[in-house]
């Protein structure tokens, strides 16, 4: 076999190329483009013997290593001084020669990662030479090794025999667009090959190869958003989009809001929440959406954004962009996942906002971060769930965090200890001071809004994004119409008789006052007893009959119409709790105050007509409840009675002016009220020629003629008076007929939006 020449069946496979070690010097493994063949035969390398190429002596000895049980490498060549081409190679173990750690390369810079020692001086070797024929000699081989050989069954796990064949490349490509992982495909290769053994590469070269795939995916995908992204601005310049760098190179973050979503932000822009778990699966892209609540309780789209990386600077970019787009309003509140980088970019763009963790995430990790304890202590979930939900203050849940740690052994654990240093962003104990719009504090999961489950998942690359996202929008868009038509065209079963209840259901969208409903009927259970009283601000003490042990505290300020419950849940919410609406009961309060009617839960939350214009006359509504007017000129009488006890005189001077009013008030209440104040004196109406004048009472009663005549100056002044009142009562009932104009065009106008919106969904479902 002396001149022999092996030939070896190479086919390329688009250039060949070579995959470092670390070292700098090639690997010789079928992981690079070149694809050999190797010959079934075994054969001994000896020196003679002849080769077609250099690939082919390559592939030779790292065929021939295989089998024996070691790694190789390429370490050095000689080139030609007449044209640069390679005439020598040699082909050592991988084990050769000793890593220098004074070389050049490092002697000037830190090691952070030293790497392991894997060479201990082996002298295994195959060097071969370029013949004049063509043919490539094998000049040197060395066979003994200074080391151990690796057995059969971890030969794959050697550097230059982890290769991925073509048919394992097509199943890992399927499986990577089913949304499985690396772990997930290694176990399905080795069931379909018998082996790790057989499959001849481990789960980090299957990573290497799924995340190269994702690159290679990622630059025309992206593009071929940026592509959508500008033929909707084409199509419509209230079409926002901006990128992150240089848009030309398509490897920046990505955001963009349409016109709609703008709108949407300056009805319901109060609080936000910017949700990164949806993500791609081919290259893992966090799909990052804003969106909010809007009136009928349901999620709204804000602006979306992709993420190409989650660094801080990036978070920083796309909240400075987003804000941007929505005209610089930024939120009361925002809702994100528990994550520390965007923690930092929000408060250094939002720096007023209060910042949320979601707890439904929080809740969700638990279970992974605790599954031993879950498995270990089956009320150990009931538990954790008390201790943050049903909590009522923040001593009690203090107190009840402290035992369930002591109670299962958890005080060192680190991940319970990171979360409970960020308590005051998701126990909802410690945010019900703040506006998040939900329609309880009492909720065992509130997760983030989910305005894209059921369109965008795991599975979704960007090719399938575009129609995805596109569904998701007209999806939702249909369900709000459906919404204000039931609002507008159905009239809720009122449940007592209080105008409070018709009044919101006059004001209120359908499932907002269903919601509302439920707490003005719930009072009906609840009793209000007065605790305290400082002549100001009135403590009430609201319970469940027959359950005074769990009690609330309502301190309702009776000059300023404004009540504050212990449970917070109108701050929270934006809706009134049954604990409030119980002392309204009890004080007569008959209809809600304007101040406690958010504009944004109502039918004209979109409308350009004011909310507060429905109340003509807030004083109108406080002096309805007989509680209010007592309690009001108790406060002034107060005053009054300090004052003029200061000194002689001035208690002389108010017994004088509590007689007057006495008197006053007494003829007041005689006429049934028909009597008016005019410069501090009483009137009562009379008419005369078709005239009507105004004249003293007290003449009346000391039989005084009255004042009628043309020259009197005074009964001058009085008809000029009411012709004045006259005059405004008209221009309050024109003001009303205006508003009742305005209100019936905004409803004319929502009813043919609704139209349009039908039309055009049963126009697509046509086609």
């Amino acid at each position: 076999m002396e001149n022999e020449v092996i030939e070896f069946d190479i086919g390329l496979g688009g250039g060949c190329g070579s995959v470092e070690d670390g070292d700098g010097d090639d690997v010789l493994s079928e992981d690079n483009p070149c694809l050999v063949i190797v010959p079934s035969y075994d054969l001994e390398p000896y020196e003679g013997m002849e080769f077609e190429s250099e690939e082919a002596a390559k592939a030779f000895y790292n065929s021939y290593a295989r089998r024996v049980g070691f790694s190789t490498r390429v370490s050095s060549s000689r080139r030609s001084r007449k044209d640069g081409a390679i005439i020598q190679r040699s082909f050592v173990c991988a084990k050769e020669g000793f890593r220098n750690l004074n070389e050049k390369r490092t002697k000037d810079r830190e090691i952070k990662r030293p790497r392991t020692i894997t060479r201990v001086g082996c002298k295994a070797a195959l060097s071969v030479k370029i013949h004049d024929s063509g043919k490539w000699v094998v000049t040197n081989s060395v066979k003994e090794h200074n080391h151990k050989l690796v057995p059969p069954d971890q030969v794959h796990c050697l550097r230059s025999h982890r290769q991925i064949s073509g048919p394992a490349k097509t199943l890992i490509d399927t499986l990577q667009a089913a949304g499985m992982g690396p772990r997930r495909i290694m176990s399905a290769l080795i069931k379909e090959y018998g082996g790790i053994s057989k499959v001849g590469f481990t789960e980090v070269d299957c990573r290497n190869y799924m995340r190269n795939n994702r690159q290679r995916s990622l630059e025309g995908d992206i593009q071929l958003l940026l592509d959508y992204l500008k033929q909707m601005h084409i199509q419509n310049s209230g079409f926002f989009y901006a990128v992150q760098g240089d848009e030309d190179q398509c490897t920046g973050n990505v955001f963009w809001a349409d016109s709609k979503a703008r709108a949407n932000y300056n009805y319901f822009g109060d609080t936000v929440t910017f949700d990164t778990t949806y993500r791609s699966n081919r290259y893992r892209l966090p799909f990052a959406p804003f969106t909010g609540v809007n009136h009928h309780g349901q999620p709204v789209l804000f602006g979306c954004a992709f993420l190409i990386n989650e660094s801080e600077a990036s978070f920083i970019w796309l909240f400075k962009t987003w804000i941007a787009a929505m005209s610089g309003q930024q939120p009361l509140t925002m809702t994100t996942d528990h994550d520390a980088v965007i923690k930092s970019a929000i408060m250094q763009v939002f720096p007023e906002t209060r910042h949320r963790f979601c707890k439904w995430h929080i809740f969700k990790k638990c279970q992974e971060k605790l599954s031993h304890v879950f498995l270990e202590h089956l009320n150990f979930e009931a538990d954790f769930h008390k201790c943050v939900n049903l909590t009522e203050c923040t001593e009690e849940f203090e107190s009840c965090w402290l035992s369930l740690v002591d109670k299962y052994e958890l005080r060192d654990h680190d991940w319970l200890q990171a979360i409970y240093l960020d308590r005051r962003q998701w126990v909802p104990v410690y945010l019900r001071d703040a506006f998040f719009a939900e329609m309880s504090i009492t909720q065992l999961s509130d997760s983030m809004n989910s305005y894209f489950d059921g369109y965008v998942n795991a599975s979704t690359n960007l090719n399938q994004f575009f129609k995805l996202y596109e569904k998701a929008v007209e999806s939702r868009t249909e369900k709000e119409v459906k919404a204000d038509y039931d609002t507008m065209n159905t009239f809720p079963v009122l449940k007592t008789p209080s105008p409070m209840e018709k009044q919101a259901s006059e004001i209120y969208t359908k499932k907002l006052f269903m919601r509302f409903q439920e707490e003005l009927v719930a009072t009906l259970t609840f009793m209000a007893n007065k605790v305290e009283d400082d002549g100001l601000v009135t403590t009430y003490q609201v319970a469940k009959f027959g359950d005074d042990h769990r009690a609330y505290y309502v301190r309702f300020n009776v000059l300023e119409m404004k009540a504050t419950c212990s449970c917070q849940m109108c701050e929270f919410s934006g809706l009134l709790c049954r604990h409030v609406l119980a002392v309204f009961r009890v004080t007569n309060i008959l209809t809600l105050p304007s101040h406690y009617i958010l504009k944004r839960w109502s039918r004209s939350a979109k409308s350009s007509v004011a909310l507060e214009d429905r109340v003509a006359d807030v004083i109108n509504y406080y002096l309805g409840s007989h509680t209010v007017r007592y309690n009001m000129l108790r406060h002034e009488a107060f005053k009054f009675v300090e004052e003029g006890a200061e000194t002689v005189d001035s208690y002389t001077v108010a017994m004088a002016a509590l007689e007057e009013a006495s008197k006053k008030v007494s003829l007041a209440v005689k006429h049934d009220g028909r009597i008016s104040l005019v410069n501090g004196h009483c009137r009562e109406n009379l008419t005369r020629n078709g005239v009507r004048a105004n004249y003293n009472i007290e003449d009346k009663q000391r039989g005084l003629a009255c004042p009628l005549s043309e020259d009197d100056m005074d009964t001058k002044i009085q008809e000029l008076s009411y012709q004045l009142d006259c005059a405004n009562r008209k221009c309050q009932v024109y003001r009303a007929n205006l508003y009742s104009v305005l209100k019936d065009i905004d409803d004319h106008k929502q009813q043919l939006s609704i139209k349009v919106q039908n039309i055009k969904l049963s126009l697509k479902d046509g086609l």
